[in-house]
This record gives C-alpha cells, structure tokens and sequence, in this order.
C-alpha cells in the first residue's frame, strides 16, 4: 500500500511539474485577463496593437503639458465684449425732440400754451427682413448692423431742415438678435439677451438658472461660427480666461456626463467607477478599486490603457512605425508597485475619462490553479487507492 501511495505522490507531482511549464505555452490555465509578462511582450512586437510607455516623471510632465480642451485656445477670442449691433428681429423705439413747439413734431393743441421744446415718441417697430425702419418725415431707414448711437446721427441728419433742432433717442425695447441660447440641464433654457456691458459664458448661465447637476459632472458645450467645443465646466470656475466673453448669436448647452474609468483585474472591486470630482489620481483611482489583491494581483503589472493624440505620442521613443498612421493611438501605461517611487510617481499620474485600471494577476495565482487542477485529478484516486487498503488491512 505505501509503494502505491508513493507512486501515486510522484504521478502528482510530474503532472503539477508538466502542467507548470506548460503556463506560458499554452493556454490549459483559465485567465480571466493577460499577465504582465503577455502585455510587455505584446507591446515589443514589430506590429505592436498598443504602444507601452512607463510612468516616469519625463512621461507625467509631457502629459500634464499637453493642452486640454479650451475655449479661449479653441476660439481665440481675446476681445472685449461685442457691441449692441442691431439685427432683424429687434424692435426699437424711437423719441424724437425740437427745440420748440410748432415743429414737425408739436401737437397743435399744446402749441399755444408751450413755447418749449417738444417730443414724440414713434411706436415701437420691429426691424423688417429688409433691415429697415420708417421714421416720420425721415423715411426708410436702413439699421442692420448698426448701433443705437449711430443710428440716432441718421435721423437727427434726416430731419435737419425739416424740424427745428432736432434730437433722437433710439431704445432697443426688445433685444432679439443679441442673444446667446442656453439649453441643456440648466433651471431654464432660454434665449438671454446680451447686456452693453459685456457678459461672459458663467454670466449668461446664470442669468438662465444656473445648473441642475453637480459642477464636477456638468461639461460647457459651445457652438459658435460653426464650431462647437465641449469643455468642464470646473476648467471656467478654476481658469478665468476660460470664462470668455459671449457672442451674439452663440449656443450655450449645458451637458451633464458623469466621468468613469473602468477598474478590472486583480482589483478589489471590477467596476464602471465613477469620478468624485473632475481631477483624479491614479493613486485615488487604485484606492477606489480596492487596491491590488494580495493573494492574486502582481504589483509589477499596473496599467492605464487608453487612447491618445497621434501628436502626443509622436514624442515618446520606441514607438511602432504602425502604430503612427493612426490619429488616435492605444497606450498602455505601465507602473511598477514594487518601486517605491512608484507612490509618488501615482499620485503625479492623472486619470482621464473612460480609462482602463488593470492590474495582472501574480504568475503564483496561476501555480495555485494548476495545484487546483492536478488535486481534482488524483484526489479521487487516492481516495480510492487508501479505501482499497484500508479493506485489505482490516482482512
């Protein structure tokens, strides 16, 4: 009975010595992700699917430089605010004065008891397709594209000769033109008219509501001249050259996305996780997935894939050729846990939106699955090789 035991000890130990060997040929050991040593291999291949790049200070410096969405990079408007320029659409009001009564513009019944200047106020008009308006004794009076002020010098220079002294005063009653649509998850979307003073993107924001959402999960969406260009609302609040002046005619929509990256591997929790706020570290993110499992994942391979600019990663060295053709490009990250640099380096490290946080599981985790195997193997055996003898010693 001993000499079987021992002949089934060694058979189990040539399976657990067989089956170990063969980890890395093959793929006999269930993985529910790549290890560590699959991903750098893959990566140092002529025709490379992704490109690996290691976490060092050069490569978060590099990162960090990298401009990120701006609506003052984007629409280069440094200028002050625009001016009231009427449009189509506008209704105006329109006052006109003499110097004494009489006048194109004196009522008889007044004139003869006032001897002073003299008023009329024409009713409001709305400012026709053709841009125009009429004006008494003035006529048609082209004012697309002109401001208040101007268009008070082409009536006083109209009515000279024909009314005594005269002054204008023109009032834009209903502003239709000068305005910014706001839409989107705010209190109320509307159409904010434009004041003379100048207002800027958070003013027009607020002046329909303000936001519904929190300010980490509201993004700024701005179209204007054909453009359009979503950035965080949080970049407005912490960069005021970001908070750019509003144009006539802009489209504010305020959107609200919660930012997420995705934590799989040998992580405490594999899960869609969402940011906190709109800044995140790799170090937070790790924390927020649980950390690495002791018994499973391999501190060597930490790793943030995602997709990159063609011209950011024109920069690192060792990149393949056909990987450049692309202009977006797939990128693992890599950071070695067993580095104590590696907890500073982590938390200098910045998340992005939709990124992956993988950590490999330990080449030891796949020993123990093959121990797993071989023991489901022979355990039936020896269950029956010992019930065998233990009949046999008690004959």
């Amino acid at each position: 009975m001993l000499s079987s035991c021992k002949n089934l000890r060694k058979i189990q130990l040539f399976l657990v010595l067989s089956l170990s060997t063969s980890i890395n040929a093959c793929s006999i050991i269930p993985r529910s992700a790549p290890t560590a040593d699959s991903v750098v291999h893959d990566a140092a291949l002529p025709d490379a699917p992704f490109a690996l790049i290691e976490i060092e200070e050069p490569v978060i410096e590099h990162l960090a430089r990298w401009p990120e969405p701006s609506f003052y990079g984007r629409f280069g408007d440094y200028r002050g605010p625009a001016d009231q320029r009427i449009g189509v659409g506008d209704v105006l009001r329109v006052n006109v004065w003499e110097a004494a009564g009489g006048g194109l513009f004196s009522a008889p019944a007044n004139d003869l008891v006032q001897t002073g200047s003299h008023s009329a106020v024409i009713p409001d008009q709305e400012v026709a397709r053709d841009g125009s308006i009429t004006v008494p004794y003035a006529g048609r009076i082209p004012v697309l594209g002109r401001t208040a002020p101007e268009l008070e010098h082409i009536i006083v220079e109209r009515l000279t000769g024909k009314a005594i002294e005269p002054q204008a005063l023109v009032t834009i009653s209903k502003n239709v033109s000068n305005t910014v649509t706001v839409t989107g998850d705010v209190t109320a979307g509307m159409r904010v008219p434009l004041s003379p003073r100048g207002d800027r993107l958070l003013d027009v924001i607020a002046a329909a509501g303000g936001i519904k959402a929190p300010v980490h999960e509201s993004f700024i969406e701005l179209s204007r001249g054909g453009r359009s260009l979503r950035v965080p609302m949080q970049a407005l609040l912490t960069n005021p050259r970001e908070n750019i002046y509003a144009r006539p005619g802009d489209v504010l929509t305020v959107v609200r996305d919660k930012l997420t990256f995705t934590a799989v591997g040998a992580t405490g929790k594999n899960a869609v996780i969402p940011f906190e706020e709109v800044s995140l570290t790799l170090e937070e993110a790790v924390a927020m997935a649980g950390g690495p499992l002791d018994d499973r994942a391999d501190p060597e391979g930490v790793f943030v894939l995602r997709y990159e600019p063609l011209g950011l990663v024109r920069s690192y060295p060792g990149i393949s050729p056909n990987l450049l053709t692309h202009n977006i490009v797939p990128v693992a990250y890599h950071l070695n846990l067993r580095d104590p640099r590696s907890l500073f380096l982590e938390r200098q490290f910045a998340m992005r939106e939709k990124d992956i946080l993988f950590v490999s599981n330990s080449p030891v985790n796949d020993f123990q699955k093959v121990l797993m195997i071989v023991n489901l193997v022979t355990q039936p055996v020896f269950s029956a090789a010992y019930a065998v003898s233990t009949v046999a010693t008690l004959k």
